[in-house]
């Protein structure tokens, strides 16, 4: 297999999360990558988000994934102790030229977010048949 994504450092976006009211750490979700046939699958774990906060971008060829996690307190009641810490996850990968970017297929379920991202017609292996001169 080809390098076909590369992942970035995720440091730099954990400080900025995108909405300014609000401060919260950035965990890198993790992540399993596989291949099937011409398709690269990635899936992330994100638990704690719901389906519609997670947000996947695609410019240029950097993919990346956010899933913002909201606080959790049962009404009526005030912390004494917590040991969970809350935070987005936030992941970002380059992409090769091998990715049909438009082709690029998501779904969130149960906390995993799967990717699908075939790989572009022009990249496949072409068979070049040898005629007897």
């Amino acid at each position: 297999m080809a390098q076909e994504l590369a992942t970035q450092d995720t440091r730099d976006v954990a400080a900025n999360n995108g909405d300014a009211n609000r401060r919260a750490m950035a965990f890198t979700p993790a992540v399993d990558i596989f291949e099937r046939d011409e398709t690269t699958v990635i899936t992330a774990d994100m638990p704690g988000v719901a389906p519609g906060d997670v947000d996947v971008t695609l410019e240029r060829q950097v993919l990346t994934l956010r899933g913002k996690v909201k606080p959790y307190a049962p009404e009526g009641y005030r912390a004494l102790s917590s040991e969970y810490r809350v935070g987005d996850y936030v992941r970002i990968f380059t992409l090769s030229d091998e990715i049909d970017q438009a082709k690029i297929n998501a779904e969130f379920k149960n906390g995993v977010l799967r990717l699908e991202l075939p790989r572009s017609a022009e990249t496949k292996p072409k068979k070049i048949s040898v005629k007897a001169a």
